[in-house]
């Protein structure tokens, strides 16, 4: 089978490019060699995270991976076949583990056994999909796609410590349906949720009043919990928009030195850009169902949703797509700003 090229340097340039390439490796059977792996990131070449996630897809699928050293600015995967089980993964530090599980969740969905993968590391910093977007966001519409994948969380990891713990079931799908996210449906469901960790519960507290006052919601929709386990100190406050068929997340990061107030200001400044905007997928979300999406049109079910301006993360991940998957991924601005995109 003809080896597919990838150059880890392109579009955005970063981890993204090395965890679809080997999902989709893996997925598919074809065989994938990355070079220049995050050539233009201050520090290149697989990070710790990046590492526990090419180990992971290397013991789930199979086959020989060459390259899969720390600091390695090229790999190169030639799969076997997936196999179902129970894995454990450590990322260390406040590397992400949602990030760990999105990268084997393609290949398990795709098995002839169920799975549960324990990932130990990061569960809420500001560079990766926290716990709760990949819980509430992301895993309802795969599940609507026809996946049965559930997520639960036994410790919280913020950065720098990390030391959260996230575990993954999976059972494997006869075929995942296309869906279509073109418009809102029903009315707006808010909810504040802010979460401390040895940090006075006050901070919580002020993030919420903050948000309720400036968006003039009621104070039963706030809600401050004091995580009962995790690695170290953190504060996240994040804003969930439900709707009937959607639901999209906003986070903020509590920072040393930084008030609570200005943290909660910015996470509703963003919360309020996606409701101005009127479409149902957030940028986040738009890159993670490409995937999914992906996968299912590569078996003849075709998708469609409407996004805001496609980030560069998503160009990237739509390009990877393309390489792997006989299929088309059409996008089309509209007049209102938003862009509709095909996946068939």
């Amino acid at each position: 089978m003809v080896m597919i090229e990838i150059d880890g340097s392109e579009g955005e340039g970063g981890g993204q490019i090395i965890r679809s390439s080997l999902a989709l490796a893996a997925v598919t059977g074809k065989p994938v060699r990355l070079q220049n792996i995050r050539a233009g990131r201050s520090k290149p070449g697989l990070l710790r995270q990046h590492l526990t996630g090419v180990k992971a897809i290397a013991e789930i699928a199979g086959g020989e991976m060459i390259g899969a050293d720390l600091g390695s600015r090229e790999l190169t995967f030639t799969p076997g076949t997936v196999r179902g089980g129970e894995y454990r993964y450590q990322v260390g530090s406040a590397g992400s583990a949602v990030l760990v599980a999105q990268t084997v969740l393609p290949a398990l969905m795709m098995s002839d056994a169920s799975s549960t993968v324990t990932v130990g590391g990061g569960t809420h910093a500001s560079w990766a999909p926290p716990f709760d977007f990949f819980e509430r966001c992301f895993l309802p519409l795969v599940s609507q796609m026809g996946a049965n994948v559930t997520a639960s969380i036994s410790a919280h990891g913020f950065y720098p410590a990390g030391g959260g713990e996230i575990t993954v079931g999976v059972n494997p799908s006869s075929g995942l349906r296309g869906i279509e996210l073109v418009e809102r449906l029903g009315e707006m469901r808010p909810r504040v949720i802010a979460l401390v960790s040895k940090v006075p519960t006050s901070v919580g507290d002020r993030e919420c009043d903050v948000i309720r006052r400036k968006a003039d919601w009621n104070v039963d929709v706030c809600e401050v919990i004091e995580v009962a386990k995790s690695g170290g100190p953190g504060n996240a406050v994040m804003i969930e928009c439900q709707f009937d068929n959607v639901t999209e997340l906003f986070v903020g990061f509590g920072k040393i030195g930084v008030r609570a107030e200005p943290i909660a200001r910015s996470t509703l400044r963003e919360a309020r850009k996606y409701l101005v905007s009127d479409v149902p997928v957030g940028p986040y979300l738009a890159d993670q169902l490409l995937m999914p999406m992906g996968l299912a049109a590569s078996q003849g079910r075709a998708s469609r949703f409407r996004t805001t301006t496609l980030t560069q993360h998503s160009l990237t991940h739509i390009a990877i797509l393309k390489r792997f998957l006989n299929i088309r991924i059409d996008t089309t601005s509209k007049d209102d700003g938003s862009v509709e995109v095909i996946v068939c």
